[in-house]
């Protein structure tokens, strides 16, 4: 199978680019709430047993499960139902999120990579919507889920044949 990165160039309206930006919003904070979770996780498991503070150690059960992306998606779905905020977000845009936060964790753990960062709203710029019933392009526009009918800018046209299985929106 061969695979293809075009990048184009979007023309969103104003109340486009604000539903752009609230959802990179949302994004970040499920990042960072997933980070904390996973970090909290590892400061819990690092205390010493002889000399453990009470006052400054994570104090989180022995037999609480590391918080993979399995668990963390589980619990986004419980949230979404009690956080009217993640409500408004496409599912799989989030579960993305958690997806690219365990790939951080696991080139972390195999090929040494630094610690994940914490998202601030400079650091935060991309999503992805992960899958397309049909061709989302048309003529000179882009069908996006929530975003709607968004002007692009087709510098060159996509190969005969190639479906789009993913927009990546930077």
């Amino acid at each position: 199978m061969l695979r293809l990165t075009y990048e184009y160039k979007l023309i969103p309206s104003q109340k486009q680019i604000a539903v752009i930006e609230d959802i990179l919003a949302v994004c970040r904070k499920v990042w960072n709430y997933a980070l904390r979770e996973r970090k909290d996780w590892y400061k819990s498991r690092k205390c010493a047993v002889n000399y453990c503070s009470l006052q400054h150690e994570y104090i989180i059960p022995v037999d609480q499960p590391y918080p993979n992306y399995k668990i963390q998606a589980a619990n986004l779905t419980k949230a979404k139902k009690a956080n009217p905020e993640l409500k408004r977000i496409n599912a799989q845009v989030l579960q993305q999120v958690l997806k690219t936060l365990d790939r951080a964790f696991k080139n972390m753990k195999e090929q040494g990579y630094g610690f994940p960062r914490f998202k601030n709203p400079y650091r935060m710029r991309s999503f992805v919507f992960p899958q397309f019933k049909t061709n989302p392009i048309n003529n000179e526009w882009i069908k996006l889920p929530q975003i709607g009918l968004v002007k692009l800018r087709l510098s060159r046209p996509i190969p005969d044949g190639f479906k789009i299985k993913q927009v990546r929106i930077v």
